[in-house]
């Protein structure tokens, strides 16, 4: 059971693992996407029917219970599905419903913690392979790993690191459940935080914070909602910054440079280096700022 691209490197190692068979694939129904928002299928879906494999499509999981009941699965493995699984279909199963969650829980229990750990400034993240419990992301541990998060790797470049890393997991501890050799450690309740869901008015940059804390927000909102701010009266998306030392006033430009315009934060600076003005593609900072009506001295807000 999966959705997004992150659940794609899961189901295709479970295609490649010959001591498995996949009996059917259950995932969201088609969705208009793209600019003509034509009506498409997702990531895993294509998958699954590139590989000649059942798919089943329910708008609510409960939809499948018969389907599944008639496929008798062992397992039920389940990847950023995008919905919670019922009782009644995490008990069809003889060896076990387990899930891929990509931190190290109970840290970051929820829909967005490869997101959060990186706007945090976390060093370190990780992959759980887990029972799928009543309580969103509280089931037993079966596998953990952690994983380092590069000092510049952005969201959007740790997620299908992470993917990757878990998908091996998860064919590991479905040969652990299928020889009977699976743990199932508690998770400790008194560590549980949560990683909420993502808003656009997250991604407004709050030009008080420290410039470390900005550039981690800004790696950590990749590549959606996407950090930004506003100059002349519109949106600018901050994709790429550096902290350089420096205490200005908060918000005022230094100075700039062929690397881009420096900004200040608190008791540091950021260099803003890759922007994306309102209705535009992505540059560097530099020209941007160049083509800009900006100067030292100004504000963002």
């Amino acid at each position: 059971m999966g959705t997004p691209r992150f659940a794609v490197p899961a189901l295709a190692k479970l295609f490649d693992a010959p001591r498995h068979q996949v009996a059917a694939v259950v995932t969201q129904p088609d969705r208009p996407r793209g600019r003509n928002l034509v009506l498409s299928p997702c990531p895993v879906k294509e998958l699954a029917v590139a590989r000649g494999i059942p798919v089943l499509t329910p708008e609510k999981i409960s939809e499948a219970e018969n389907s599944l009941r008639e496929l008798n699965p062992d397992v039920i493995a389940v990847a950023a599905y995008g919905q919670f699984i019922p009782r009644a279909i995490r008990e069809l199963v003889t060896r076990g419903c387990i899930n891929i969650h990509p931190s190290l829980l109970p840290k970051y229990r929820g829909a967005a913690p490869i997101q959060w750990a990186v706007a945090n400034g976390d060093a370190v993240t990780g992959v759980t392979i887990m029972h799928v419990a009543k309580v969103m992301d509280s089931g037993d541990i079966i596998l953990q790993r952690e994983v380092p998060i590069g000092p510049d790797e952005n969201a959007a470049q740790l997620e299908p690191r992470l993917a990757e890393i878990g998908a091996g997991m998860l064919v590991e501890a479905i040969d652990l459940l299928a020889s009977g050799n699976a743990l199932r450690i508690p998770q400790d309740e008194a560590k549980v935080s949560y990683a909420r869901k993502l808003e656009k008015v997250d991604a407004r940059i709050d030009w008080s914070l420290p410039a470390e804390k900005i550039a981690n927000r800004i790696r950590g909102y990749q590549p959606w909602p996407g950090a930004f701010c506003e100059t002349s009266g519109r949106s600018l998306k901050i994709l790429r910054a550096t902290v350089e030392s420096g205490s200005r006033l908060p918000a005022t430009i230094i100075e700039t440079n062929a690397a881009g315009p420096l900004i200040a934060c608190g008791e540091n600076a950021l260099r803003l280096l890759e922007v994306q003005p309102e209705g535009k593609a992505a540059m560097p900072a530099a020209a941007w700022f160049n083509g800009s009506r900006l100067k030292a001295g100004d504000r963002l807000s």
